[in-house]
């Protein structure tokens, strides 16, 4: 274990072989005997806000007495201040409280004072935040006019990302850039003090300082470190009117970092508002789902007073999903408690990713032709409620599930469902749509049914669905199957006791389906199962169902899956996922995959970090990351990076394999990991290039071709 010591802000700080990690003075961390911080938020088993101090951005106030406030950042050049007005107007009849434009120069920086006095005049006191990297004395000047500054400790005093390996084994160098960084940021600070403005200390994984590096490594204790230096120096000066950020592309880091610095906070009595993002998620669902996941993992905390979702799109678009987050956050710290009763939380490590994984089929004896090891797979599995209905009309089904055709007859592809839900089963004299159950089958996809409906109308190898509740009540003995069922599959739903929980893995069961029953949070709920299933050391894997029967808008659906099913994933918690969406016209197969890959579990194609493009942006990134897309989106297990500017640069690229970033007007530098490899390729050749970097690496495949029927053989099982 790392012990955090306390030190003296301009004195030399203590540090073992090991490289202990520096919190400073007034930072440290005190570890419980897990290795957990004892607390990051409220409650882990009720959702409940976390209390803190008001900070105030010109009229918009941002903490946990208010709504959560909306915000986004403008495209435009900041020197178009016409076109930057009108951005932010429409911005802000979209519903933004607050608007972001980035201000990297003098320019820039008069340019703002002639935009907020055009906006006031037209009657809009939208709270404006000026984006500030590399450049001290920018933020001094634009302070003049903005309500708020937002600041990047990785570049604010240390200039432009770079990887040279810094040692600290002398604590007084260490001490020596932290004077330095008081000296560079003091004034930003009195100033912003003395006309009320407010500011953000808004850390980045992908732009930490080399010192930050050196001494931590690329990990979220550091960016939490890199922030508190700031905070420090605020602290110091008595100016409080400040926030915080810990962003990430990942969004397993970015939760991690989140709530390491709301434990940091609540140990040394600390209350400053979070503003919540997810940076460079992307576009369209992905983008969506990615967000989803991190800022609604937090937020069913109850951490997070301010959100913005980073979408590869025009700022105003990313209104209605940052709508739809705010409002299920507060709706969900603000109603009737809907948490469970307590418990002590001994197995789930915030600090730390570590996927629980549950058991997976094995085959039997007596399985026959059935192949029950391909019901779940090891990396996360989509299960799918199929109708009887659907299953009478099957080309339309097999499309649906995912399946590639040989001559007619389903077989499983890269992205195909693993499993079925009949939610009702067919009559026996039902004969199309039991022989497509008996091609599905053959085509390696299990298939789950209630054991009452089972017990009416059999079906072949199926798995039998009973309630934990109704075994429970006949004493957890074993329950006999329906004739024609090779296994079991329990149902959990929250409100079982302690005592069914626990004996859950004394079954012999293929997985549990934990589906929240009504007015449950289902993030609390199933946190009570996770645990019940720890204490009892039982490997059953467990299906997270996600009901959202009522939903019809895409954006909230999309919005809820990640939200509600990716908040426990990203603690590494379920094994796969099930989505009823009855209302919705929303393709559940992609979207439930897409909250499996943006967890960082299966991957099930290229995986793309797109930043959402400001006033640096050097060339379209719209146009330009649908072009890649189009040409790379083929390519699961390989990360593509596409960046506007060098800003965060190969830093939000750490979990890219390959990276097109903007060098220059009309050039683009290609990296490899971390490394630039290629410089200042002519814009219309770099899309080409990037393939060929590809293929370079043996990381290309060709796409698939379009499927003809009848152009493949017909797979053995195909005629089980």
């Amino acid at each position: 274990l790392m012990m955090l010591r306390a030190v003296l802000l301009a004195a030399a700080l203590a540090a073992t072989a090991d490289g202990l990690r520096h919190a400073g003075a007034s930072s440290r961390i005190r570890m419980a005997s897990g290795g957990s911080a004892k607390r990051y938020c409220e409650s882990v088993y009720q959702p409940k806000r976390r209390p803190t101090r008001t900070v105030w951005a010109g009229k918009v106030p941002i903490g946990s007495d208010h709504p959560i406030a909306l915000q986004t950042m403008t495209t435009t050049d900041t020197r178009d201040v016409m076109g930057s007005v009108e951005q932010v107007m429409k911005c802000a009849d979209a519903g933004a409280d607050l608007v972001r434009l980035t201000v990297q120069g003098m320019q820039e920086a008069r340019a703002c004072a002639e935009i907020k006095d055009t906006l006031l005049k037209k009657g809009y006191e939208t709270a404006l935040v000026a984006d500030i990297h590399f450049a001290p004395k920018v933020a001094l000047l634009v302070a003049d006019s903005f309500d708020k500054i937002r600041v990047n400790p990785g570049n604010f005093m240390d200039g432009r990302k770079t990887f040279e390996d810094k040692s600290y084994d002398d604590e007084t160098a260490y001490a020596r850039e932290i004077e330095a960084i008081e000296e560079l940021f003091t004034p930003l600070v009195e100033k912003c003090k003395d006309l009320n403005r407010a500011m953000r200390i808004g850390t980045n994984h992908g732009s930490l300082s080399a010192r930050t590096l050196g001494k931590f490594g690329d990990t979220p204790e550091g960016m939490v470190e890199s922030a508190f230096e700031f905070a420090r120096i605020c602290r110091k000066l008595d100016y409080h009117n400040f926030l915080f950020s810990m962003k990430a592309s990942n969004p397993l880091v970015m939760c991690q970092a989140y709530r390491l610095l709301a434990a940091e906070m609540y140990e040394e009595g600390w209350d400053y508002p979070l503003h919540l993002g997810v940076t460079e998620a992307g576009e369209g669902e992905d983008g969506r789902i990615k967000s989803a996941i991190g800022i609604g993992a937090l937020l069913q905390d109850g951490l997070g007073d301010t959100v913005r979702v980073s979408l590869t799109e025009d700022p105003e678009f990313e209104m209605v999903p940052c709508k739809t987050l705010a409002s299920r956050g507060l709706a969900a710290v603000s109603a009737a408690p809907t948490g469970v009763a307590e418990f002590e939380e001994t197995a789930r490590d915030f600090q730390s990713y570590g996927r629980r994984r549950g058991e997976l089929p094995e085959q039997r004896e007596g399985d026959g032709d059935f192949d029950m090891r391909t019901l779940l797979h090891r990396d996360g599995s989509v299960l799918m409620r199929v109708s009887t209905e659907q299953l009478g009309a099957p080309q339309e089904l097999y499309a649906t599930l995912g399946c590639k055709l040989a001559v007619g007859f389903p077989f499983k592809d890269i992205a195909t469902v693993d499993s079925i839900v009949l939610s009702d089963v067919p009559a026996a004299d039902d004969e199309e749509a039991r022989l497509t159950i008996r091609r599905l089958q053959g085509a390696g996809i299990g298939v789950f049914a209630d054991a009452a409906a089972l017990e009416a109308a059999p079906v072949a190898g199926a798995v039998a669905v009973m309630d934990l509740a109704a075994i429970a009540e006949g004493g957890m003995e074993q329950p006999e199957l329906p004739a024609g069922a090779l296994r079991l599959a329990v149902r959990v739903d929250g409100t079982e006791s302690d005592e069914a929980l626990l004996g859950l893995g004394g079954l012999d069961a293929v997985l549990a389906f934990m589906q929240p029953a009504k007015g449950l949070s289902s993030v609390h709920a199933s946190r009570r199962v996770f645990e019940m299933l720890a204490r009892s050391e039982a490997d059953t894997s467990v299906i997270l169902v996600g009901d959202f029967d009522e939903v019809t808008d895409s954006d909230a659906l999309t919005i809820g899956v990640g939200m509600d099913l990716g908040a426990l994933l990203v603690d590494g918690l379920g094994d796969g996922v099930m989505v009823n969406a009855a209302a919705s016209s929303v393709d559940l197969r992609p979207l439930s995959f897409a909250v499996l890959q943006g967890s960082r579990m299966r991957n099930t194609k290229t995986e793309f970090v797109s930043c959402p493009s400001c006033g640096r942006t050097l060339f379209d990134l719209q146009t330009v990351t649908a072009e890649i897309a189009a040409k790379t989106g083929h390519l699961p297990g390989v990360a593509i990076a596409v960046m506007g500017c060098i800003v965060n640069g190969p830093g939000e690229m750490a979990d890219a394999d390959f990276g097109y970033v903007g060098g220059a007007p009309g050039k683009i530098d290609l990296y490899v990991g971390k490394e630039v490899v290629q410089r200042a390729i002519p814009m219309e050749e770099a899309c080409d290039a990037l393939v060929e970097l590809i293929k370079e690496h043996d990381r290309w495949v060709d796409p698939p071709e379009a499927e003809e029927e009848g152009a493949a053989q017909v797979p053995a099982e195909a005629t089980a």
